[in-house]
């Protein structure tokens, strides 16, 4: 399996500009960040160092710039964060979560529908095996 490093919610932040914007230099990465964040420039070197040391990205030279790219996929990371979550808070069980989630969401008729789609699907390939 491969290693994803644990990312802090700050770290994030960072994250997905330089998912959206790779390679991107740090000036950059600032620039990017959404207007209620509000970080100074050192600030935001120490999170790209961070994430430096926990190769979720890494760096090539250009000029007298280092420009910055992922070494990991924001899909891999998201995985990797609701893995954890479920089971720190739901100790695993998948269905918990899903019924919790169900019984507080405020669903729209075709956010309802999707997910019976899936659910047959699911299903589907269920039977399948």
């Amino acid at each position: 399996m491969k290693y994803i490093p644990k990312i802090s919610e700050s770290e994030w932040e960072i994250m997905k500009v330089i998912w959206g914007n790779h390679p991107i230099p740090a000036e950059r990465i600032l620039s990017e960040l959404p207007d209620t964040i509000v970080w100074s420039d050192q600030t935001v070197r120490t999170f790209i160092n961070r994430l430096l040391k926990k190769k979720a990205i890494s760096y090539e030279k250009s000029g007298r710039s280092y420009l910055y790219y992922p070494l990991v996929s924001e899909k891999e990371c998201v995985q990797a964060e609701s893995q954890s979550f479920l089971k720190r808070v739901f100790g695993g069980a998948e269905a918990i979560l899903v019924t919790n989630f169900l019984e507080e969401a405020h669903l729209s008729e075709q956010e309802i529908e999707r997910l019976e789609q899936i659910l047959l699907e699911k299903k589907e390939k269920k039977n399948e095996l």
